[in-house]
């Protein structure tokens, strides 16, 4: 197996401010796409130190996998390469409701505010933490769709939004 080794990484070229899609089209650093590829980015992260505390570690690099397929989406202008990545779809939302309805069968969700940590265990406070930043990238995407007419991302939108459900459900499944 030959690993592929750079000898350097910083390119120096965003030192203006500006950075490029996957297509190579140039934007200021603080556009709309930066961000929400920023807030995806820092959720999947998120929910890379959530795997190391949880019992829930197929669900999560599951869902970290389908969010790096989100942010390849949103940084490719390119319509035709576009077509050429995978596709969130019908099938992804629906295996988060899945997992969603197998959890409430053992989940007991009180019908009062949750202060998250309170009564938590490390594991629920990760996952409340991850929820919060999901709802953050939901609102974001929410933004950036309009703003760029990107219907292709509606299913990207609904996935986003069941997430935080189940990330609610999964740190509720782990409270004290």
């Amino acid at each position: 197996m030959t690993i592929r080794s750079y000898k350097q990484i910083s390119t120096k070229k965003g030192d203006k401010g500006t950075s490029s899609d996957y297509s190579n089209n140039q934007y200021s650093k603080d556009d709309i796409l930066f961000t929400v590829l920023g807030n995806v980015d820092e959720l999947t992260s998120l929910l890379g130190v959530t795997y190391h505390y949880s019992d829930f570690k197929e669900i999560i690099k599951d869902v970290q996998k389908k969010l790096q397929d989100i942010n390849s989406l949103i940084a490719t202008t390119d319509e035709f390469v576009r077509k050429n990545l995978y596709q969130i779809d019908i099938k992804d939302i629906k295996a988060l409701e899945s997992y969603e309805e197998e959890l409430m069968k053992t989940t007991l969700i009180k019908p009062v505010f949750v202060l998250p940590g309170s009564d938590a265990t490390k594991e629920s406070g990760y996952l409340d933490l991850s929820r919060s930043v999901a709802r953050r990238c939901e609102r974001s995407l929410v933004t950036f769709v309009r703003v760029n007419q990107r219907d292709d991302l509606h299913d990207s939108l609904k996935f986003m939004n069941r997430l935080s459900d189940l990330l609610f459900i999964m740190a509720r499944n782990k409270s004290d």
